[in-house]
């Protein structure tokens, strides 16, 4: 049974950091890319950031790009996202993602806001 349990989400003012984790299991992880999405209220669910499987390649939304890093430890089964300078518009419930044999899985979200 695949599993995605993301934390580390919270309440930060403007240009703060968080870390936010998600653990894996009931598959290869080492194999298989990894993205996080986020969704903002009233908003459409968007795609974040991209992490090959090895984690040699990289790729970010624009708009958090020179802001947010992902990372991923395949010794823990875990693949991370760094945040800093975070603003306002970055308030959303964060998830991570993963297609298993052919079938898209999500955590069940880490909600983050950021806000004075």
């Amino acid at each position: 049974q695949v599993q995605l349990v993301e934390s580390g989400g919270g309440l930060v003012q403007p240009g703060g950091s968080l870390r936010l984790s998600c653990a894996a299991s009931g598959f290869t992880f080492s194999n298989l890319p990894m993205r996080w999405y986020r969704q903002a209220p009233g908003k459409e669910r968007e795609w974040v950031a991209f992490i090959s499987a090895s984690g040699g390649s990289t790729n970010y939304a624009d708009s958090v790009k020179g802001r947010f890093t992902i990372s991923r430890d395949n010794t823990k089964r875990t693949v991370h996202l760094q945040m800093n300078t975070l603003k306002p518009e970055d308030t959303a419930v964060y998830y991570c993602y993963a297609v298993v044999r052919g079938l898209q899985n999500w955590g069940q979200g880490t909600r983050v806001t950021v806000s004075s």
